[in-house]
């Protein structure tokens, strides 16, 4: 060691930086993973909406929503498992008791039977529950 030169040198002098590349690495792959499993999160059973001219309605809370399929079967919320028309007042009306403002909204298949959404409208009405909102994609 020569008069000025200090201990450390530059080459073994510690390093100071954070490598932030597998950290972003890790953070786009966990970025990708939620961009495509969100979607089926959020949508439950499938079906053909029917088109209609109306605004988007602003909700704050989240709504009682009860979907028929084309073939009639009967689901509430997200599940999977469709529920008889029976089971169906005394469901909601549960639910309204724990949440009284629920609002509630009917997801009907394009091709579900008029009759069969009336029934469910009546089973509705006979739950306590006097204003329903139905669902419909915006026109194309």
């Amino acid at each position: 060691m020569w008069a000025g030169q200090s201990k450390w040198s530059k080459e073994n002098e510690p390093m100071g930086e954070i490598n932030v590349t597998p950290l972003v690495d890790v953070m786009l792959v966990l970025l990708i993973i939620f961009m495509v499993t969100a979607p089926l999160l959020t949508q439950g059973v499938n079906v053909d909406l029917p088109d209609a001219e109306a605004p988007a309605m602003q909700q704050n809370i989240e709504p009682l929503v009860v979907t028929i399929r084309a073939n009639g079967d009967i689901f509430m919320q997200k599940q999977k498992q469709p529920i008889s028309i029976k089971q169906l007042a005394p469901r909601i009306q549960a639910m309204r008791q724990q949440k009284p403002g629920l609002p509630v909204f009917i997801r009907g298949d394009a091709k579900t039977p008029y009759g069969r959404v009336a029934e469910v409208m009546s089973l509705l009405e006979t739950a306590g529950i006097r204003k329903v909102g139905l669902v419909t994609e915006p026109r194309r």
